[in-house]
C-alpha cells in the first residue's frame, strides 16, 4: 500500500488532510509529540470524520497508525525512507522545530530511495513549504542538498477547512464542516489525491482564501470577543457585526480583485459562500478559537495586517481593515498565551511600539495612525 507520513495528529490532520490521503488508498502514519493520540492511532487503527451538517453523516477513515518523533525518531525515518508524500498541518511556529527530524529522513532516503517524494506543508501560511523547505535545508551539507533537490519535490499548497474545538474526550473522531479546499502549485503531474486541486500558480488562491477566509474568520472572532459572543454563528447574528465582516471583506476583495484581475461578480458569490460557511451551527465554533494567537495573526503578511497595507498602497479603501487589526489588539482572552503575551506588550510600551514591532508598520504611518484612532474609540 501507498504511504503517505503527515506531521500532526491533531485534529486539522485527523480531520482533512489525513483523511484525504486515507480516502486515495493511502496508509497514513501520524507524527506527533501527543502520545494518547498516537497510542490510540495505534490502537484503534480507524476513526470517523463526522460533517456539521442537520444529517451528520460520517466517513470511516482506515489504514492509519501514528509515531512519536520524540521517542521514535528511527521509526520516523525509516517511514520518510518509504513515503510518497510528506504533509504537515502543525502551525507555521512549528515548522523549525520538526525540520530537523525530517532533515534526517530525506538524506536517509536519498542514499536508498530514487522515487520521487512530494512535500507539502499544509499551513495558513503563505509559501508554507518553501519556509519549511528552507528550514530543513540549513540541516543537510552542500552535497546533501543536491541529492534531495533532485529528488525530492517542495510543493506549496493552500488549505481551507473549519475544524473546530472538539468536545471528543477519549475519541480520535473529528468534527468538520463540509467544504474543503487543497490547492496545491505544481506543473508537474504528480499522483492524485481525492480533493486535491492542482494549478500552475498558487498566489491568486492563497491570498483569495487567506484574505477572505482567514481575514473574515479573525474579524468575527475579534469583534465577537468584544461583544462578548460565544460562538461565530451568534456573532454573525448580530447585524452590526454581520455588516462590519462584509464591509472588511469588501475591501480585501477590491485588492483581490484589482491584483488578480478577478471577475467581481464571482468574488462577490465568493465571499457570500465563505459568510454562509461561518454562520454554520452546527461547528459551535467558540470565538475565542478563532482569534487565538493574535500576535501570528498581526503579523505584517498576515490576514490584516497584509490586505490593509496593499490595500493602502493600491490607493483603495482600509478603513475597515484597520478597526478590526485595533479589534485584534484587544484580544484580553487570559487563557491564551498569545493574548497575555499581546496584552502585556501594549500597557510595558505602548499600541505604537506593539505596530512596530508586531505588525511591521511604522510609527509615522498613515494605516498606525488609524489603527491607533480606532483602538482609542473601541477600548471606549
Amino acid at each position: 500500500m501507498k504511504l503517505a507520513v503527515h506531521f500532526g495528529a491533531g485534529n486539522i490532520g485527523r480531520g482533512f488532510i489525513g483523511a484525504l490521503f486515507s480516502q486515495s488508498g493511502y496508509h497514513v502514519t501520524f507524527v506527533d509529540i501527543a502520545e494518547p493520540i498516537i497510542n490510540q492511532l495505534n490502537d484503534e487503527k480507524q476513526y470517523k470524520v463526522k460533517l456539521a451538517t442537520d444529517a451528520q453523516e460520517s466517513i470511516l477513515i482506515e489504514n492509519v497508525s501514528g509515531l512519536n518523533n520524540l521517542t521514535q525518531e528511527n521509526e520516523v525515518i525509516e517511514t520518510i525512507k518509504k513515503a510518497a508524500f510528506l504533509t504537515t498541518a502543525i502551525g507555521p511556529n512549528i515548522l523549525p522545530r520538526i525540520a530537523p527530524l525530517i532533515a534526517k529522513g530525506l538524506a536517509a532516503r536519498v542514499e536508498e530511495n530514487s522515487d520521487k517524494l512530494y512535500v507539502i506543508a499544509c499551513e495558513n501560511q503563505i509559501s508554507a513549504t518553501d519556509l519549511l523547505k528552507g528550514y530543513i535545508l540549513e540541516h543537510l551539507d552542500n552535497q546533501t542538498q543536491e541529492k534531495v533537490l533532485a529528488h525530492v519535490e517542495f510543493l506549496n499548497s493552500a488549505v481551507d477547512r473549519i475544524v473546530p474545538i472538539q468536545n471528543n474526550q477519549g475519541s480520535l473522531d473529528v468534527l468538520v464542516e463540509p467544504y474543503h479546499e487543497w490547492v496545491v502549485e505544481t506543473k508537474e503531474e504528480i499522483p492524485p489525491i481525492e480533493g486535491m486541486i492542482i494549478v500552475p500558480e498558487l498566489a491568486p488562491f492563497i491570498e483569495r482564501k487567506l484574505f477572505t477566509v482567514n481575514t473574515g474568520h479573525a474579524v468575527i472572532a475579534y469583534f465577537g470577543y468584544l461583544a462578548k459572543k460565544e460562538t461565530i454563528d451568534q456573532t454573525l447574528a448580530d447585524m452590526d457585526i454581520y455588516n462590519q465582516v462584509k464591509a472588511t471583506l469588501g475591501e480585501t476583495g477590491a485588492y483581490l480583485i484589482k491584483q488578480y484581475d478577478l471577475d467581481p461578480e464571482e468574488h462577490q458569490k465568493y465571499i457570500e459562500k465563505i459568510i454562509k460557511r461561518f454562520e454554520n451551527s452546527h461547528l459551535h465554533d467558540g470565538v475565542t478559537r478563532v482569534g487565538r494567537s493574535p500576535l501570528r495573526k498581526l503579523g505584517p503578511e498576515d490576514r490584516l495586517v497584509r490586505p490593509a497595507l496593499q490595500a493602502l498602497k493600491a490607493g483603495l479603501s482600509y478603513d475597515n481593515l484597520a478597526k478590526a487589526i485595533a479589534a485584534a489588539l484587544l484580544f484580553d482572552y487570559k487563557d491564551d498565551e498569545d493574548a497575555v503575551k499581546l496584552q502585556s506588550m501594549i500597557n510595558e510600551h505602548g499600541v505604537s511600539y506593539v505596530l512596530q514591532q508586531v505588525c511591521g508598520l511604522e510609527e509615522s504611518s498613515q494605516l498606525a495612525n488609524d489603527i491607533i484612532r480606532h483602538y482609542e474609540v473601541l477600548k471606549g
